[in-house]
């Protein structure tokens, strides 16, 4: 009697008849959505980077001290000893005095320039934080749809274990009466074993998915929400890499954060350029004190010639002309212009390799639209070729090798088709992120297609494959 090992049955097998294959509680799912939130309260990048962000940002404040009055105060208080010759005698007095310095600078070319160089150091810092954002978007997206592949894997594995399984108790059944040799047997349970061991390291790798999930959110994840068949497969809007291209070169992040790094760098140019300027404050001082503290000279301590207190208000204006400082000033020019190319050179690497990127994500997402197409009617093939080898392998035209081949072929067609469209899921995100137009939206709208109720041993392969190949086969003249 034919035994014929269709998709369906073999993923009865490995969702049923295997221990290892136990259903997750629904209730303990997560989606992706969760997921993200999880990320932005407990991820530590994301936190580091926050903390940087508010260590810089305050470059802005401390810049402008330089620029605003600057009020000081002070006080001394000493011992005046004085020894006379005429008349001859030793006096010992007690000397105090207070002042209070006010300082406004008037003319000060370098700190208005650091000023303004430390406004672009904070907008790039700003946009910098904006990129760590949004790159955990894209982490998130990664990490959760690797779990799917990674479980979708697994379950093909297991599918494929189920299916070498049977074959080898098919085997063992014909050669105990007699309709094939031990060779039969022998390759049969070489394919098992080899299934077997895929399907245990398909498990480690469902265990390191999750972990790294668990690393991106510091939560523990039971299961999550499979993403649905019927997502739509569709190109990028709009389908024209120049277009891309442009939105990448006015909206990238990180291309953004280099503009404002080589401003940030001519700000201080000219700061450095602004060292052979000459500069001017306005002081105001005023002091207390008795006349000994303030350079007053009493030896005889006459009250009659002046009293022990002096009151003294000083108003001027400050003048420094740098002359010269050994090079220094020339010297730090040079550095600012080296360093203004060196950011220049690295913003036009920077865009070259954003406008590569977004083209080659830009192919490789229509290349991914085609390719799951592609997948899936190799899936409908393969599972034909599976079941017309299985009756040429029964009327002794196949032998137990092309059987196992084409079996083994189906399972990589099915893994490949998953691996496809998690690709294009995850190369659509990654086009987004250079184009600088991946938000947490995006995330959103992947949760409209996501299923609560998704079991990877049952759902890794779209539901009406198993009928289109039962189909096919039916209608081949040549069985």
């Amino acid at each position: 009697m034919l035994r014929k090992l269709s998709l369906a049955l073999a993923v009865s097998c490995a969702s049923n008849g295997m221990a290892w294959a136990a259903d997750v509680p629904l209730s303990a799912k997560t989606d992706l959505v969760s997921v993200y939130q999880e990320a932005v309260n407990n991820n530590a990048d994301l936190a580091a980077a926050i903390a940087q962000y508010g260590a810089q940002k305050e470059v802005v404040p401390q810049a402008r001290a330089g620029l605003l009055p600057n009020l000081s105060g002070g006080a001394n208080i000493s011992e005046v000893r004085t020894s006379l010759d005429q008349p001859s005698g030793t006096t010992n007095r007690d000397a105090h005095s207070y002042q209070a310095t006010l300082a406004q600078p008037l003319f000060r070319a370098d700190r208005w320039f650091q000023f303004q160089a430390a406004k672009e150091v904070n907008e790039q810092a700003a946009l910098q934080l904006s990129a760590t954002e949004q790159n955990l978007i894209l982490q998130t997206a990664d990490s959760y749809f690797n779990v799917l592949r990674t479980q979708d894997n697994l379950a093909s594995t297991k599918a494929e274990e189920a299916a070498f399984k049977r074959q080898l108790d098919q085997s063992n059944e014909r050669f105990d009466v007699g309709l094939s040799d031990k060779t039969d047997v022998l390759n049969s349970q070489a394919s098992y074993d080899t299934a077997r061991a895929n399907r245990i390291v398909a498990q480690r790798q469902v265990d390191d998915a999750f972990e790294a999930l668990i690393t991106l959110t510091n939560r523990q994840y039971n299961s999550i929400w499979g993403i649905s068949h019927n997502l739509p497969i569709l190109p990028p809007v709009p389908n024209d890499a120049k277009a891309w291209v442009e939105t990448a070169g006015r909206q990238n992040l990180n291309l953004l954060a280099s503009n404002y790094a080589v401003s940030a760098a001519e700000q201080t140019l000219k700061q450095r350029r602004s060292g052979h300027l000459p500069t001017v404050d306005a002081v105001a001082k005023y002091e207390k004190g008795d006349n000994d503290a303030l350079g007053f000279s009493n030896p005889n301590n006459l009250p009659q010639a002046y009293g022990g207190n002096v009151d003294q208000t000083t108003l001027g204006l400050q003048l420094n002309i740098p002359i010269y400082s050994g090079g220094l000033i020339n010297s730090q020019v040079r550095q600012s212009y080296a360093q203004l190319d060196q950011t220049e050179q690295q913003r036009e690497s920077l865009r070259r390799q954003i406008v590569e990127n977004t083209r080659d994500l830009h192919r490789a997402v229509n290349t991914d639209v085609e390719q799951v197409q592609a997948r899936k009617q190799s899936i409908i093939s393969n599972q034909s070729a599976v079941e017309a080898t299985e009756i040429g392998y029964q009327v002794g035209t196949r032998n137990i090798v092309d059987v196992l081949d084409a079996q083994r072929s189906l399972y990589t067609s099915v893994r490949d088709y998953n691996n496809t469209r998690y690709d294009y899921i995850l190369d659509n995100l990654r086009l987004k992120q250079q184009a600088g137009t991946l938000n947490p939206g995006d995330l959103q709208v992947l949760a409209r297609w996501l299923n609560p109720n998704y079991n990877p041993d049952k759902d890794f392969l779209p539901p009406d494959l198993a009928k289109a190949a039962e189909e096919q086969l039916k209608a081949r003249p040549d069985q």
